[in-house]
C-alpha cells in the first residue's frame, strides 16, 4: 500500500464538550468529502470558567492528541481555547495549519455592522480575554463592540436545551418541561445591555451558541443580524485547505468521535446538533491526554 497523500489525512477538531459539532456540521456541508477527528473533553468541560494557564494547558494537550491521528489541518472549535491558547499553539507546532473560531466571527461582524455597534456573547473567559474586541478594533478602530458574558447557555446546552429545530429527528424524547421557555427568559436578562446599546450585529462568541440561535434571533428581532462563528470558521477551513493544496479528492468521508466522559448524553445531544445519528464514538480516559 502507497503513502497516503497529506491532502487525504483528517482534519483534527477539538472542544470542551458538544459545541463543537456546529462547527463540524458547516464543515460536513461545506466540505463533505473531508475525513473529520472531534475530540470533546466532556469531563472537564466547560473551559469558560477555567484560569488561563488550565485553558492552554488543555488546548496543548487536545492537540497532541489528535496530532497522534496524523491530522493535516487543527480546528480550534473553542471560543475560550482560541481566545487564550491559538498563539501558544501556532508557536509549539509550527507546521500545522491551524484555524480558530474567533478571528472569523470578528471579521464577518465587521463586513455586516452598519452603525459599527457589535455585541459579542460567549463565556466568562472569552469575554475577559477582550479577544474580540482586539481583533476588531485592529480592524477598524471606529468600530464599539460591547461584551457579555452569558455563563448559562453552555451547561443548559449540553444538557439538550437546545432550539426546537434541533428535535426534529428521533434522537431524543422531546424535553418534558418548557426548556426554549427558560433560555429565552435567561437570554432576554442577558442581552438587554447589548440591546440598549443600539447593536446591529450580535456575534455568537461560543460554539456552543448556534444551537440557541433562533431562540437568540427571536429576542433581538429583525435589526439585529447574527454573526454565527461555525459557519464563518467552515469557509476559513476550506480558504486553509485551498491554500496549502490539501483538499481531500476522497468520494466518502469518516468521522470519528472522542469523548472524556460518559459517551451517551453526547451521542444523543451531538446527534440532534449534526443532524444526524453519531455511531463512531469511543470513550477515552483524560490521563491519555496528560501523558
Amino acid at each position: 500500500m502507497g503513502k497516503i497523500s497529506s491532502s487525504e489525512l483528517p482534519i483534527g477538531i477539538f472542544d470542551s464538550g458538544l459545541g463543537g459539532l456546529t462547527v463540524v456540521k458547516e464543515i460536513i456541508n461545506l466540505l463533505p468529502n473531508e475525513d473529520i477527528i472531534y475530540l470533546g473533553d466532556t469531563a472537564r468541560v466547560p473551559y469558560g470558567n477555567k484560569s488561563k494557564d488550565i485553558i492552554i494547558k488543555y488546548s496543548i494537550q487536545n492537540t497532541k492528541f489528535l496530532l497522534k491521528h496524523n491530522i493535516k489541518l487543527l480546528v480550534v472549535a473553542c471560543n475560550t481555547s482560541s481566545s487564550y491558547a491559538v498563539l501558544k499553539l501556532k508557536k509549539i507546532f509550527k507546521e500545522l495549519p491551524i484555524v480558530e473560531v474567533v478571528t472569523p466571527g470578528a471579521k464577518t461582524a465587521l463586513k455586516t455592522t452598519k452603525n459599527y455597534k457589535i455585541g459579542v456573547i460567549g463565556t466568562k473567559a472569552t469575554i475577559r480575554s477582550r479577544s474580540y474586541e482586539k481583533i476588531i478594533k485592529k480592524f477598524c478602530k471606529k468600530a464599539k463592540v460591547y461584551m457579555q458574558a452569558t455563563p448559562l447557555f453552555v451547561p443548559l446546552i449540553e444538557e439538550g436545551w437546545v432550539d426546537e429545530v434541533y428535535k426534529n429527528k428521533n434522537y431524543t424524547q422531546q424535553q418534558r418541561i418548557n426548556h426554549k421557555n427558560i433560555i429565552k427568559q435567561l437570554a432576554i436578562e442577558y442581552l438587554k445591555p447589548l440591546k440598549n446599546q443600539n447593536i446591529d450585529v450580535l456575534v455568537l462568541g461560543c460554539t456552543h451558541y448556534p444551537a440557541i440561535k433562533m431562540i437568540l434571533k427571536d429576542i433581538v428581532a429583525n435589526k439585529v443580524e447574527i454573526v454565527d462563528s461555525a459557519i464563518e470558521t467552515a469557509k476559513e477551513v476550506k480558504e486553509m485547505l485551498v491554500k496549502n493544496n490539501l483538499l481531500s479528492n476522497k468520494k466518502t468521508a469518516k468521522i470519528k468521535f472522542y469523548v472524556t466522559d460518559d459517551p451517551h448524553n453526547f451521542k444523543i445531544i451531538g446527534s440532534m446538533l449534526l443532524n444526524k445519528k453519531i455511531r463512531n464514538i469511543r470513550k477515552i480516559e483524560v490521563s491519555m491526554l496528560e501523558t
